[in-house]
């Protein structure tokens, strides 16, 4: 597995082999000693399987507070999604900067978004299915947000604002000038 630091270098990029034949493939998608030796030494706790019919389905962007904040490790097994995670930690010097990947079926990307940050995404495919480890149970006394399309982040999103699929909730989230970070 190859491993790459964002823009944000706490942001990770993983690109993990697949090996092929005439039967298929096989490919080894998570290995602890790897994430270790990139300095991501955590207890993963639960596993997340997401699926979103349409494309244009914006999910996010989402944070769980202490004591239940989360990282995640975060794959696409099905479609294409542009997935997104926006710093927040108040003594970052990225705070409200963003990292922006697609990951898809096709490039076999994941992304590490420790905690501290905001994420969501954007489906790119109709049908795209994401699968996410996280390192805490989720806890829906300490979810937060972030509103997706707040133009201080500048997260050029491959939607229109018209045409997205949201929840009413992800669309009223607080922008980064009226947030209160947790972190």
């Amino acid at each position: 597995m190859e491993i790459e630091r964002a823009v944000i270098p706490d942001v990770l990029i993983l690109r993990a082999k697949k090996h092929g034949d005439h039967r298929g493939f096989f490919s080894e998608t998570f290995r602890l000693a790897t994430l270790k030796e990139a300095g991501v030494d955590l207890n993963w706790v639960q596993d997340n399987h997401s699926f979103s019919a349409s494309r244009g389905v914006v999910r996010g962007l989402h944070f769980q507070r202490h004591p239940r904040a989360q990282a995640k490790l975060l794959r696409v097994v099905r479609g294409a999604v542009l997935d997104v995670a926006v710093d927040l930690r108040s003594n970052s010097p990225t705070y409200g900067k963003h990292v922006a990947v697609e990951l898809s079926e096709a490039n076999w990307t994941q992304i590490y978004v420790p905690i501290g940050f905001a994420h969501g995404f954007c489906t790119l495919t109709e049908g795209a299915e994401v699968l996410y480890k996280v390192s805490a149970e989720y806890g829906p006394s300490e979810e937060g947000g972030l509103l997706w399309n707040d133009p201080d982040l500048g997260i050029d999103w491959p939607v229109d604002e018209r045409e997205a699929i949201l929840t009413e909730r992800d669309r009223t989230w607080p922008s980064l000038r009226d947030l209160r970070s947790p972190f």
